[in-house]
């Protein structure tokens, strides 16, 4: 039996000690701040909405739950009142979230948004399409006079304002004679005091099929096209009315709807400008790419044992620091890239010096016959002797080729290697 001193002792030497200044260590959370903030706003969101976990695609979290002792109620959450992240939950967000590029914005802004005076303007019509006639048909004397005489009444009945009967005498007309302009152009004008843009245009089409010329159909088209809104193809035409025979009444017309018009126009080529600038982004950003590329290859050739680059550089000479010089322009570089991808596409870059130059500087540099990489006896399409007339420096070979092997890299392997020629012109 031990006694109570032993005791003691006994429980002194099993117990840890814990001296005053030692502090008990945190563990560290494995998991990123920002997706912490995600986490505690989704958590939120269980709370005001439990229902939630009932949809199929948080069964996993639903079953965590219910392991846990947890009970989700019964039913499908309901969306009407969104969740509204409070100040910290906001801020949180916020931090965790990439704030929004101004470029990225949508370039194409639609014509709707810009402020035009749309005063005047009618819904269009359905008019039902009256008949046009026989183009293919001639009149005779007789029926010209008849044409003639509907024609007159179907004046005196426009200017009494009976436009409805002046469109029947003038589809009465037509159908006799219906190789008159002038006909359909004057039935669209009685068309327009009727409120009937579309039928006008319709009858305006028709007599500048017969008349290009036709300055009274320029004219009524153009008004009815602004009655329907359409502001630039008013403009259009009224100008066109104008210079075929000018008219006070198409002038006055035309500057009504110039404005608008002029609006539209600049609009359209804000969105041409833009769209061009984004071109010119998204072209900047691929050789951007390309260049990030072709870096990262030179550091892992360098990293594999410094061949590829290195190897060629050296070989080249002492122009290499000025190559490498010349790599660092983006086009010059796209330009490289596209030619090794394929050889042929070298004769789009005969116009531009600095691309030429840096080829012509690694021609007067490497010198040999070994021809363009991969691709053996010369260049594509030149025969056997090379490019035509051969390439600057290149010798007979063709383009500048790094001995037997072709271009670092391609082909037969670099010139160190003495792998086999490659006696093929096949681009395949």
């Amino acid at each position: 039996m031990e006694t109570n001193g032993h005791v003691h002792q006994k429980l002194i030497a099993v117990a840890p000690v814990e001296t005053p200044n030692k502090k008990k260590s945190k563990m560290a959370c494995p998991i990123d701040p920002a997706e912490l903030a995600k986490l505690k706003i989704f958590v939120n969101l269980c709370s005001t909405q439990p229902e939630l976990l009932n949809l199929p695609q948080l069964d996993f979290f639903k079953a965590f739950v219910e392991k846990l002792g947890g009970k989700v109620p019964e039913g499908t959450p309901s969306f009407a009142g969104a969740h509204k992240a409070g100040p910290k939950e906001g801020e949180e967000a916020k931090k965790a979230a990439p704030e929004p590029e101004a470029e990225k914005k949508d370039d194409s802004e639609p014509e709707s948004d810009v402020e035009l005076d749309n005063e005047g303007c009618v819904e269009p019509d359905n008019e039902p399409e009256q008949p046009m006639g026989d183009a293919e048909k001639e009149p005779s004397e007789e029926e010209l006079d008849q044409a003639n005489d509907l024609r007159s009444k179907a004046a005196a009945a426009y200017s009494e304002q009976n436009y409805e009967e002046s469109v029947k005498l003038f589809t009465e007309a037509i159908q006799i004679n219906s190789r008159s302009a002038l006909y359909y152009a004057k039935r669209g004008q009685a068309y327009l005091k009727l409120v009937k843009p579309n039928a006008c245009i319709r009858d305006c089409n028709r007599a500048l099929d017969i008349n290009p010329d036709s300055a009274t159909a320029y004219k009524f088209r153009g008004r009815a096209n602004r009655l329907l809104g359409k502001w630039e193809e008013a403009a259009k035409d009224l100008r066109q009315a104008c210079k075929l025979d000018f008219d006070e009444e198409a002038d006055e017309w035309l500057k009504e709807v110039t404005p608008n018009a002029k609006k539209i126009e600049q609009h359209k080529l804000k969105q041409e400008r833009r769209r061009q600038e984004k071109e010119l982004r998204e072209r900047q950003e691929r050789v951007r790419r390309a260049q990030e590329a072709n870096r990262k290859a030179a550091e892992e050739s360098a990293r594999a044992g410094g061949d590829g680059d290195d190897d060629f550089l050296g070989g080249v000479g002492g122009g290499a620091e000025d190559i490498l010089n010349a790599f660092k322009d983006p086009e010059v570089a796209a330009a490289l890239q596209d030619i090794m991808s394929n050889p042929a596409n070298i004769g789009k870059y005969q116009n531009n010096p600095k691309v030429m130059n840096l080829v012509t500087k690694i021609a007067g540099q490497a010198g040999g016959g070994g021809g363009f990489p991969g691709f053996g006896g010369g260049f594509p399409g030149a025969g056997a002797g090379g490019f035509p007339g051969g390439f600057p420096g290149a010798g007979a070979g063709g383009f500048p080729g790094a001995g037997a092997g072709g271009f670092p890299g391609f082909g037969g392997g670099p010139p160190s290697s003495g792998g086999p020629k490659n006696t093929t012109d096949d681009l395949d």
